[in-house]
């Protein structure tokens, strides 16, 4: 029997193009497809996501009422049979855009917490983070709040990656073993998934 190829997502939480965290992120990417997974890439500064109303209604019937790219951002994530997120460390969180991705995750948590309608099949995932040095609160805050995300999402965190002293861009140039960290990590979330494909 052929066994599809698993669809990994990755999201990348930076406003900032190409930086640290993206290419984190883009070594992950390239271990997945290396296991033989599709990828695909979701960048929260440009989803078109509207900040979360706090409104409730999704609470009544398991989806958003704003009106914006949310179809478009559900769809990727619903697709997905890996999730693997990508950010820097803003103030001990996530920057703003990839915040408000989050918030924007409360239609799944109301679907299973509220409405109690059935989990989706649980996939895996990884965690990867960038920041410069100098914060006394380093990675605790931007990790939980991803996490608790990802809970939601149905996605068992296969590892976290810290990079830290990486604040300007370019600076995880200095840092090779960083990226085939990150490689190997993607690599390991492809075949995971691909394992729970073929056990369906």
């Amino acid at each position: 029997m052929n066994v599809r190829q698993p669809i990994v997502l990755g999201i990348a939480g930076s406003p900032r193009r190409h930086g640290n965290s993206d290419r984190l992120l883009d070594a992950a990417l390239a271990g997945a497809r290396e296991t033989g997974a599709l990828t695909a890439t979701l960048i929260a500064s440009d989803a078109g996501l509207k900040p979360c109303l706090g409104c409730g209604a999704c609470s009544l019937t398991g989806d958003c009422i704003q009106f914006d790219r949310g179809p478009t951002v559900y769809e990727a994530i619903e697709s997905a049979d890996a999730i693997i997120v990508a950010s820097p460390v803003y103030f001990a969180s996530v920057p703003a855009g990839m915040k408000a991705l989050y918030d924007r995750m409360q239609p799944y948590w109301a679907r299973t917490h509220v409405l109690m309608q059935p989990r989706p099949p649980r996939r895996p995932g990884a965690i990867l983070l960038a920041r410069g040095g100098g914060d006394p609160y380093g990675f605790e805050g931007a990790e939980a709040t991803t996490r608790s995300v990802l809970a939601v999402l149905g996605v068992d965190v296969l590892g976290v990656l810290h990079a830290t002293d990486v604040d300007a861009p370019g600076e995880l140039e200095h840092h090779p073993g960083l990226s085939a960290d990150a490689r190997a990590l993607g690599a390991a979330v492809a075949a995971e998934a691909l394992l729970r494909i073929g056990a369906a």
